[in-house]
């Protein structure tokens, strides 16, 4: 009997399928695993490459796998599916990671420890708040509109908004059932603003403790919370052989619809971590309000392109510098050096 040489493993909460195939892609076993007895199963098993989907629990189980003595490799979702045979079903899946775990080409992520994840953690909570307070704010203004309050979008506005509804005779105005839940809903946004400061100066205390993220604040643009989650959410930065792959990785590159040796760049591409994508590009938009106001350097590559680029466009062009400057910074272990002007 064949020995096998890679395991495709399709995971999920209660349900497994391991797929086994030989150096040949063979296959060798196809065995359903209930979530129990997969620890045991591999415990048995020749220690060989195990392959995973990079979804929900698969670090978990990576570190598991790698804790036994087997070679783990994560592969996106997005490369397994052209290898999933007509229909789908955990079998079917299986096979596609073994397959394409074993073509020499294919890319991987790297397995995060427990430490990495949980730095990580920060930001999904901060964004989740973020995301709830929105949410709020909008109900607060959408229900008000109903009564004839009108306020001015943004944050800064909902003050004004409270304010009004803690004045007795301008609530008045409004039905005496409805008030006590604007009020539920105002005591609601004071909380979560609350718990948004608090996870701020969490993050603003772990950037000024560590010394990459204090060197990643030295490129304008990028504050505390970029540059912590650049630290807790990328990969270890020699995954990338060069400045242009990190950016390419945040989805910061253009997408390319070239053919016949003619090359067609469009829009950038939008994959990969789209927490640091939206932070980078939020610090780039920052830079460029800032040079529309007070100016940019005379003769620099900024005042260049808002000379003949939108706005907009130049922010996300500005992201993706930005993304190639980290990369550099980390690489180097620099502080960021603003390049010199050429005289006019």
């Amino acid at each position: 009997m064949s020995e096998v040489s890679t395991i495709g493993l399709d995971i999920a909460k209660s349900v497994f399928h391991a797929h086994g195939a030989d150096e040949r892609g063979v296959m060798v076993f196809s065995r359903r695993l209930t979530r129990g007895k997969l620890l045991e199963f591999f415990a048995v098993q020749r220690r060989c490459t195990v392959a995973l989907e990079a979804c929900g629990g698969a670090h978990h189980w990576a570190r598991e796998l790698q804790a036994m003595g087997y070679r783990v490799r994560l592969i996106p979702p997005a490369y397994v599916k052209p290898f999933v045979k007509r229909h789908k079903n955990d079998a079917i899946d299986a096979e596609a990671i073994c397959e394409a775990a074993q073509r020499p080409g294919m890319r991987f992520v790297a397995v995060k420890s427990e430490e990495q994840q949980a730095a990580g953690l920060v930001f999904r909570t901060r964004d989740l708040i973020v995301r709830q307070r929105t949410q709020l704010i909008n109900a607060i203004r959408g229900h008000l509109t109903e009564y004839g309050w009108v306020a001015p979008r943004g944050t800064a506005h909902m003050t004004l908004l409270a304010e009004m509804l803690e004045d007795d005779e301008m609530a008045s105005s409004l039905p005496a059932e409805a008030l006590p839940m604007f009020r539920v809903m105002v005591d609601l946004l004071t909380e979560l603003d609350k718990r948004l400061a608090m996870l701020d100066r969490e993050i603003a205390r772990r950037a000024k403790e560590d010394k990459a993220a204090r060197r990643l604040m030295t490129i304008p643009g990028i504050g505390p919370i970029a540059a912590t989650a650049i630290l807790a959410l990328a990969p270890p930065i020699e995954t990338f052989a060069k400045s242009r792959d990190f950016a390419a990785w945040l989805g910061l590159a253009p997408r390319q619809h070239s053919t016949g040796g003619k090359q067609r760049l469009g829009s950038i591409s939008k994959m990969g971590e789209r927490t640091i994508r939206r932070l980078l590009i939020i610090g780039g938009s920052s830079v460029v309000r800032q040079a529309c106001r007070r100016g940019a350097p005379a003769g620099s590559w900024l005042e260049r392109m808002l000379a003949r680029k939108p706005r907009m466009l130049v922010s996300v062009a500005l992201a993706n510098k930005m993304a190639r400057m980290v990369w550099a910074l980390l690489t180097r272990k620099e502080d960021y050096r603003a390049p010199a002007v050429a005289a006019a």
